[in-house]
């Protein structure tokens, strides 16, 4: 994923690997949401249509997990873990009050919400319509729904409108994911390795045991990292890139950031 940080960000691309499917699910929801927040904002129509397929998307991945559940149990583990350090002189209480009052808001939204992600979007037939339509190409021309070829060319704002009423069902659940990646990202710490003619292999101890891998690589070295993973080894493999070709295994050493991140 692209450098989310403002860290040197023209020097070096950051690359996240999800080491369990619960996280795997959060960051592809972050993604989405994101991008159909982004979408939503512009004004064509080619773009609000980029922003309803990206909540359709939202909507088949969060349909995957009881992801209300499972933000309310992560918030209050959370909430439980950094409670206590408000006694804790080393703690900055400026930055530890502010990041609790946000755990309680996002937990106290989420019980507020009723229904599975996405039960808006679902129960309105229109829009189920169109999802039906996405799936095939060319499916949404104009010739095949009208109605919604007619929705494109409202006013940039009545469309944007519209968009905001779907999108924002969402926010309880992107606020959690949100402050849940968050903690998981700042709980690492980086260490600098050598991939030796573009290979590296770690095997794992407990003390190794992570959700995400973060990989760091200087922007200007010509190649993309392929991780695997288990609970007994990590295996990263860099391949050469010629444009925007896949190549072979890269036949240089490569210098790179890597953080265990774990909640």
């Amino acid at each position: 994923m692209p450098d989310r940080d403002n860290v040197r960000p023209l020097a070096v691309i950051r690359y996240e690997h999800p080491l369990n499917e619960r996280i795997r699910t959060l960051m592809r929801l972050e993604v989405l949401y994101n991008r159909a927040q982004f979408f939503a904002a512009q004004s064509d129509a080619p773009d609000h249509h980029a922003a309803l397929t990206a909540l359709f998307e939202i909507t088949d991945v969060a349909a995957r997990a009881d992801l209300k559940t499972e933000l309310l149990q992560e918030l209050e583990r959370q909430k439980q873990l950094l409670a206590p350090l408000r006694s804790n002189p080393a703690i900055e209480i400026s930055v530890l009050e502010p990041l609790l009052a946000d755990i309680d808001r996002a937990s106290a939204a989420l019980l507020a919400q009723t229904g599975k992600a996405g039960v808006h979007l679902r129960d309105n037939e229109w829009l189920m319509t169109i999802k039906q339509r996405t799936a095939l190409p060319g499916g949404v021309c104009e010739f095949d729904l009208p109605a919604y070829h007619y929705w494109l060319n409202r006013s940039a704002n009545e469309r944007r409108h519209d968009l905001g009423s779907w999108i924002e069902p969402f926010a309880p659940i992107a606020a959690g994911i949100a402050i849940v990646l968050r903690l998981l990202r700042e709980n690492g710490r980086a260490s600098r390795h050598t991939a030796h003619h573009g290979v590296f292999q770690l095997m794992l101890t407990t003390t190794k045991v992570a959700q995400l891998l973060r990989l760091t690589i200087a922007r200007e070295v010509p190649c993309v990292p392929e991780i695997s993973a288990n609970k007994y080894a990590l295996n990263i493999r860099f391949i050469g890139v010629t444009g925007m070709d896949r190549g072979s295994v890269y036949d240089h050493d490569v210098e790179f950031e890597l953080a265990f991140c774990n909640l």
